[in-house]
């Protein structure tokens, strides 16, 4: 189920992208503080990205991400590397360690690799909401009503229709 929402998530993103130019994918919005759709999606797939690098290792530390400007440039580009990363997901749960450097002090914290998983899928939506965001400056853009919204309160307003 987990990895079944985050295909639905990432697909979302290239349902996004199939109605955007690489102009509009790139363009600042005043609202999000000058920042792009393309940044927010590069932000989103390099946190997938180092979660899959550092399965073999099992040591991750989300600070080193590769931070590919094509990404958030180029949405043909962005949409393939969507793709490497769906076809990279693991369905084996393992021990994982959260390595982090705060204040130049670094700690490691255990976690797994379905933690990490779901982390990255609340990241994900979190920033599909920002993205949301700077969707609305454009009139011709459809996505739905969901895109940004969090699976549990989708559950609950479905609840509450009832």
């Amino acid at each position: 189920m987990l990895l079944q929402s985050i295909h639905n998530s990432l697909d979302e993103l290239i349902d996004l992208m199939n109605q955007l130019s690489d102009n509009d994918y790139s363009r600042s919005c005043q609202a999000l503080s000058n920042a792009t759709i393309g940044e927010h999606t590069r932000h989103i797939l390099e946190m997938f990205q180092c979660l899959e690098k550092s399965y073999d290792s099992g040591i991750l530390n989300y600070d080193n991400r590769e931070r590919n400007n094509q990404i958030q440039t180029e949405t043909e580009f962005a949409k393939k590397y969507i793709f490497q990363i769906k076809e990279g997901l693991k369905s084996e749960n393992k021990t994982i360690y959260l390595e982090q450097a705060v204040d130049s002090v670094t700690s490691r914290i255990q976690s797994n690799y379905y933690r990490e998983l779901l982390y990255n899928l609340e990241h994900c939506v979190h920033h599909q909401a920002l993205i949301k965001v700077a969707v609305l400056q454009f009139e011709d853009i459809l996505i739905d009503e969901n895109f940004g919204v969090a699976r549990s309160t989708i559950e609950y307003r479905k609840q509450c229709v009832q």
